[in-house]
């Protein structure tokens, strides 16, 4: 039966040898056998648990800050939420039955993984590539900028790039001479074998993302480190991980298509940002713990005939608990790109803006 390593295996030859580690990434997690194409996903009975996961409070407050950029475009009736990396829809189900105007808005739900896409709640439009624009609205990415394929360099007395070759039956990595020139937020040194990502495919989706709206704001939320530096002077395993069934995975080159391969988002590789907060600041700012203490009371209302509603309600505590966790998803940083109105008024929109 076809696997990733086939694909990988075939790549490698028709590559002359060696396979750039981007391209390696790309076939193992998306390829026709990768990791998100046939098993992979979120959830408890999935390999990883994410902020939607949790339950439906973290969708409730995305909901919220959709809606305050709903109301600051001037309410539009073709106001689109755009998603990627849906998974199976957990996060639009959440956002969409947590809305509380009139004009429900058109939600699109970017996934790439076919099996998947099953799960989608029936109000969205789902899809397995980008929507077309000019948008009026709002992109949110949770947990994706971190999946996106990036090449990988390694200091051996000089920045040099790895990519990957067969030995036997064995993924080997190997170092070439970079072809393009040293980006600006590369360190000048690092100690031997430092390796840092180079995370263009994360840059390039920030940049489209931004096209795509002609007004509105993209929202993605990730684990960040400031620099590339900062990376260079860590252990690399803790900052290019791997995962699967909820526990840390084997090396990245182990098992291709069987596991999640991850890397930290560097802040200075990607457009520059309107705010930068964490998860857990973004959550207060959106109100969690009001939502808290309404659940607390409606559960001590109703604790001595307990109902459904009521524990939902209660549970709001253990969610905001895991959200906030400054050690954990609290953690994460919500990244916002803003693309101008066009005018000061919210007016229907004469023509693309073209950046």
């Amino acid at each position: 039966m076809p696997s990733a390593a086939d694909d990988i295996a075939e790549a490698i030859d028709a590559s002359g040898g060696a396979l750039r580690f981007d391209r390696f990434v790309d076939l193992a997690l998306y390829g026709p056998h990768g990791f998100y194409t046939a098993t992979g996903r979120a959830g408890r009975r999935g390999d990883f648990i994410t902020s939607p996961e949790v339950g439906p409070l973290f969708g409730t407050l995305i909901a919220r800050w959709i809606a305050t950029e709903w109301r600051r475009l001037g309410e539009p009736d073709d106001f689109t939420i755009v998603e990627f990396g849906a998974g199976p829809g957990t996060l639009a189900r959440s956002i969409m039955s947590a809305w509380e105007n009139d004009v429900m808005p058109r939600y699109v739900a970017v996934e790439v993984s076919a099996d998947q896409r099953t799960s989608h709640p029936e109000h969205v439009e789902s899809t397995g590539t980008a929507p077309s624009g000019p948008l009026r609205g709002v992109v949110i990415a949770n947990e994706l900028l971190d999946n996106l394929p990036f090449r990988l360099l390694v200091f051996d007395g000089g920045w040099r790039e790895a990519h990957v070759a067969r030995s036997g039956d064995r993924l080997v990595e190997v170092l070439h001479p970079i072809d393009d020139d040293l980006p600006g937020w590369l360190p000048a040194s690092a100690p031997h074998g430092a390796r840092v990502p180079w995370q263009q495919a994360a840059h390039h989706w920030v940049v489209g993302a931004q096209r795509m709206l002609a007004a509105g704001t993209v929202l993605a939320i990730d684990y960040v480190t400031p620099t590339t530096a900062q990376l260079a002077a860590m252990p690399w395993r803790e900052w290019l991980r791997t995962y699967r069934g909820h526990e840390r995975g084997a090396h990245y080159l182990a098992d291709p298509g069987g596991q999640d391969i991850t890397a930290q988002v560097a802040l200075d590789q990607l457009p520059s940002t309107d705010t930068v907060r964490t998860q857990a600041q973004l959550l207060q700012l959106l109100g969690i713990d009001d939502l808290v203490d309404e659940g607390r009371a409606a559960w001590q209302a109703a604790a001595a005939a307990p109902t459904v509603a009521a524990m939902r309600m209660r549970s709001r505590i253990r969610e905001a608990e895991a959200l906030l966790d400054p050690s954990g998803l609290g953690g994460f940083h919500a990244l916002t790109f803003s693309v101008p109105l066009p005018d000061a008024h919210s007016v229907p929109l004469a023509s693309p803006r073209v950046i």
